[in-house]
């Protein structure tokens, strides 16, 4: 090609992207490169490995996926059985969808295989689509450690490794499993990390299985989009119900999504909202896998015009058109207000997000406003007025339902049962793993064993699926 030639590309063609992915990928509508993209791609075309921060809703998936297609169409269709020659590990199901969802839309008519293996759904369909060997692997940690371990994937053949949201891993649980994954891989594999934050964890897990990276940084670490129009109304918890059921009243508000902070608070959530005369879904990880796609086909299609989550959803939703985000707890987690409020202004679009807090969410509130750099304005101030008061009851009658943020009791207080109440049993109100993804938590495991990659040793028992 001379430099004249050269000179007239435009757009991913100029960035290497060249033959029939780019003609899947102008049909796709993937017209200019992002700025993660323009970074991303002539790094890893050139084969060097890439450690990239960029705020949600940035193209990253283009990014680490168009090159590494690139590679994978030049090697043809000969697969080895149970291998995979691309691996992208992703902290969350609904994440990992939407990326192979992604790949395949770009890839269409070029016959590039792919596989997802995640919990919560079959295990034995997910076998049976490793089989033969796939070109691209779309995978959460904790289900293809076990199967691996198990012997039904292998992954020494797997040349580029991906891991997509890595910050998110470790505030999971699954940086080991991850560690261990990494060292199953292709000893010569090229690999991409891509974080929105980099805490001293991600760096140290980047420095163990990357080799020289290329550092690429499209926005500071914890910045929101400037498409988002950000705000904070001041409300007791009891007050939250009825603010948000009157926010809802707008028809401005077309398509919303609702965050709690636990999935308990979701359900309470989605039940008042209901109760108020609102249709709404709900997904977290106590949720199927079936369960949590319904409801997120409901939100896409527009049949269901309000979604209420937990932090499990924050990263791996991307729906188009999300007007509003409602925070109707703030986060544990100061890093997760940043994703959650990624659900809305993407790709450039105008979105708003509001937080509900509580006086004794102050603390958080602070942390965002440090993490974000900058003071959330307030739209109202409710705690000057009443609580809502409850309805009178019929004798006999149910006690209404506590309000919807079920905030645990201080830590060193004991949660006090009601006199005479025994505590449960067969398992029931036993303290939760860490994390809230569902068939895809990291359980309780004996130690790995054995000389094969740090997988092997005794079968684990069966994860929560």
């Amino acid at each position: 090609m001379t430099i004249e030639n050269t000179a007239e590309l435009t757009g991913f063609a100029k960035l290497g992207i060249i033959g029939p992915l780019l003609k899947t990928t102008a049909a796709a509508g993937f017209d200019q490169p992002k700025p993660i993209q323009a970074e991303a791609i002539p790094s890893l075309l050139d084969g060097l490995d890439v450690l990239a921060i960029a705020q949600t809703g940035s193209g990253k998936t283009a990014a680490f996926s168009l090159p590494i297609l690139t590679k994978i169409i030049g090697l043809g269709t000969k697969r080895l059985p149970k291998t995979a020659r691309a691996l992208i590990l992703a902290p969350t199901r609904e994440l990992a969808v939407q990326i192979e969802d992604t790949i395949r839309v770009l890839t269409k008519g070029l016959h590039v295989s792919t596989a997802l293996v995640l919990g919560g759904v079959s295990r034995f369909s997910q076998v049976k689509k490793m089989a033969p060997g796939v070109d691209v692997l779309i995978a959460t940690p904790g289900r293809l450690t076990d199967l691996v371990r198990e012997g039904e994937v292998n992954l020494s053949d797997t040349r580029f490794l991906v891991l997509d949201e890595a910050d998110r891993m470790l505030d999971m649980g699954f940086i080991h499993d991850v560690k261990r994954l990494a060292k199953a891989t292709h000893k010569d594999r090229q690999t991409a990390l891509f974080s929105a934050t980099m805490p001293e964890e991600i760096a140290a897990l980047a420095e163990g299985v990357m080799k020289k990276p290329v550092r690429i940084e499209v926005a500071p670490q914890g910045t929101t989009a400037a498409e988002i129009k950000q705000s904070v109304v001041l409300a007791r918890t009891k007050q939250k119900r009825k603010i948000l059921s009157t926010m809802l009243a707008d028809e401005a508000m077309r398509q919303v999504m609702v965050f709690a902070r636990t999935k308990h608070g979701a359900d309470r959530v989605t039940r008042d909202l209901e109760r108020d005369g609102f249709e709404a879904a709900v997904i977290h990880g106590n949720k199927s896998q079936n369960a949590r796609q319904k409801a997120l086909n409901g939100f896409r299609d527009g049949s269901v015009r309000i979604l209420v989550a937990t932090d499990i959803a924050a990263r791996g939703i991307d729906v188009p058109g999300i007007s509003h985000v409602i925070n109707f707890d703030l986060p544990d987690e100061a890093e997760s207000y940043v994703h959650r409020i990624g659900r809305t202004g993407r790709n450039g679009a105008d979105g708003t997000a509001i937080t509900l807090c509580d006086p004794a969410e102050n603390a958080k509130l602070r942390q965002v406003e440090k993490i974000i750099r900058m003071k959330l304005p307030v739209a109202a101030d409710h705690l000057g007025e009443p609580d809502p008061q409850s309805a009178p009851r019929a004798p006999g009658a149910r006690a209404p339902m506590e309000a919807a943020n079920d905030r645990a009791a201080p830590r060193g207080e004991k949660q006090q049962r009601p006199q005479g109440q025994k505590p449960s049993r067969n398992g029931f109100g036993k303290k939760q793993a860490a994390g809230e993804n569902g068939g895809d938590k990291p359980m309780s495991r004996k130690p790995f064993r054995g000389k094969r990659k740090g997988f092997g040793g005794r079968k684990p028992a069966t994860r929560a699926a």
